[in-house]
């Protein structure tokens, strides 16, 4: 039995990732969203609710996790962070589960995963497509974000892994440091060159 290719997307912060996965999904390709999931899974009567507030009481209300206040528990504390992500990886792998099954005669899928390689996910995907640009580019991209600062820019880039590591590691490099007419159209190459791939 085939199953559809699982494209793995990912970029560091301010490179254009969402642009490209609403590319992939404009070309017809199912994209299946990690952190809008997560948004969801924690939102306003999420299923994962009762489990964040019973492990960090005060996180949660009426209106889904409070993510500051949670962000302020498990800042820098890497106990209390994976005491979070056991909570919240496997829901979102179920829901990755179901993705698949739903969209299991398509020829391809994507999986838009920020930290792909910070995680460990590149091992559940068939290819690694990167999106980037320009370090000033993803400089005047971020900074130009409400509530951005230069210090809270370069706290992100240390915990993400280099740009120019996850360009070497990748299958597929997407520069959208250039139009965004030339941006679909490296898009619509990677989709070609999977489409006919079987696994």
């Amino acid at each position: 039995m085939t199953r559809p290719v699982i494209l793995g997307l990912t970029g560091s912060i301010g490179m254009g990732k969402s642009t490209v996965a609403q590319m992939f999904r404009e070309a017809g390709v199912p994209v299946f969203d990690a952190d809008a999931e997560v948004h969801k899974l924690q939102g306003p009567g999420g299923p994962l609710l009762p489990a964040i507030e019973a492990a960090f009481p005060g996180t949660t209300g009426l209106d889904g996790v409070d993510r500051s206040t949670l962000g302020n528990q498990v800042f820098g504390d890497p106990d209390a962070l994976a005491r979070l992500e056991a909570i919240v990886h496997p829901a979102v792998g179920r829901v990755r589960d179901l993705f698949l099954l739903e969209h299991a005669a398509m020829p391809l899928v994507v999986f838009d995963v920020p930290l792909l390689f910070e995680k460990g996910g590149w091992d559940r995907v068939d290819a690694i497509v990167v999106v980037s640009a320009p370090a000033e580019v993803q400089r005047a991209r971020v900074l130009a974000r409400p509530g951005m600062t230069p210090e809270k820019f370069a706290h992100v880039l240390g915990l993400q892994v280099p740009d120019a590591e996850k360009r070497a590691r990748a299958d597929y490099l997407i520069d959208t440091g250039t139009t965004l007419e030339r941006t679909r159209d490296a898009v619509g190459r990677v989709i070609e060159s999977l489409r006919h791939r079987s696994i």
